[in-house]
């Protein structure tokens, strides 16, 4: 089963900018949708943003024109690059990769965004 590991996370005042990381253990080129979900104490876990096999790409409404997602299939590797960042980004994120027989997640890695 493919394995996925985050980082990039920590404290980060408001309106600043941050880089996350997936990295997978397998390739991941024209194989895997890969997306960037979050989940805050006591709240859902929710979608931020995702990238197709195909590279075509979605967002949350609440990050559209702040946060962009990558991917760089030689190094098996999904981004988010976060600017802007608000205090309700706050979370723990997680990065998830899906086929139809396959659902997997990293640990997650958390963002603070404070003052």
């Amino acid at each position: 089963q493919v394995q996925l590991v985050e980082s990039g996370g920590g404290l980060v005042q408001p309106g600043g900018s941050l880089r996350l990381s997936c990295t997978a253990s397998e390739s991941i080129f024209g194989i895997y949708d890969m997306g960037w979900f979050r989940q805050a104490p006591g709240k859902q876990r929710e979608l931020v943003a995702l990238i197709t096999s195909g590279s075509s790409t979605n967002y949350a409404d609440s990050v559209k024109g702040r946060f962009t997602i990558s991917r760089d299939n030689a190094k098996n590797t999904v981004y988010l690059q976060m600017n802007s960042l608000k205090p309700e980004d706050t979370a723990v994120y997680y990065c998830n990769a899906r086929t139809i027989e396959t659902d997997a997640w990293g640990q997650g890695t958390l963002v603070t965004v404070s003052s």
